[in-house]
């Protein structure tokens, strides 16, 4: 049903956004080409992203975001390209497996910023004092548990936005 754009049909306030990510990355990928039927949420996703890569969380622990994001909302292409990202930054092969099933990181940092983001996203950011503290104990901090809600926004655009257009 969603279009797959080349540039030539994409709404035209969605070339630039689509013209970066293929000097980027060599291609256009499915996702973007069917996103760029909405160049709103294609570019504000693409500015998202890149914000929450500048972010003060670590790579892996906004990876751990991203997945938990992408597994708990079923976004299989997330998952696939996100998967890809983590082997990229030398995750574990068995945080990469964890991720993937939902399951406990055996990595008690990670896990932290695994556990508080299925908190944030259980109670619509109303967690408790325990989970925050829980947080803190392994060295995050305050921004970092803000961080965390800025890429479950923008993840959760993502994945329902991917999942909406059947991106592969």
């Amino acid at each position: 049903m969603f279009r797959a754009h080349t540039l030539e049909t994409a709404p035209h306030a969605a070339r630039q956004a689509m013209q970066a990510v293929q000097s980027s990355t060599g291609t256009i990928p499915d996702a973007v080409r069917r996103l760029a039927g909405s160049p709103e949420l294609l570019n504000g996703f693409l500015a998202m992203s890149a914000s929450f890569e500048r972010c003060t969380l670590d790579p892996l622990a906004r990876e751990v975001v991203i997945m938990t994001v992408a597994v708990r909302n079923d976004c299989h292409v997330c998952i696939a390209m996100h998967t890809g990202k983590l082997r990229k930054l030398g995750a574990a092969p068995e945080i990469v497996t964890a991720l993937r099933a939902a399951a406990p990181l055996p990595d008690a940092h990670l896990e932290a910023i695994r556990i508080f983001t299925l908190h944030v996203l259980a109670t619509a950011g109303g967690v408790d004092d325990d989970a925050l503290a829980a947080l803190l104990a392994q060295g995050y901090t305050e921004r970092n548990a803000l961080e965390v809600v800025f890429g479950i926004g923008t993840y959760t655009m993502s994945t329902l936005a991917n999942r909406l257009v059947r991106a592969e």
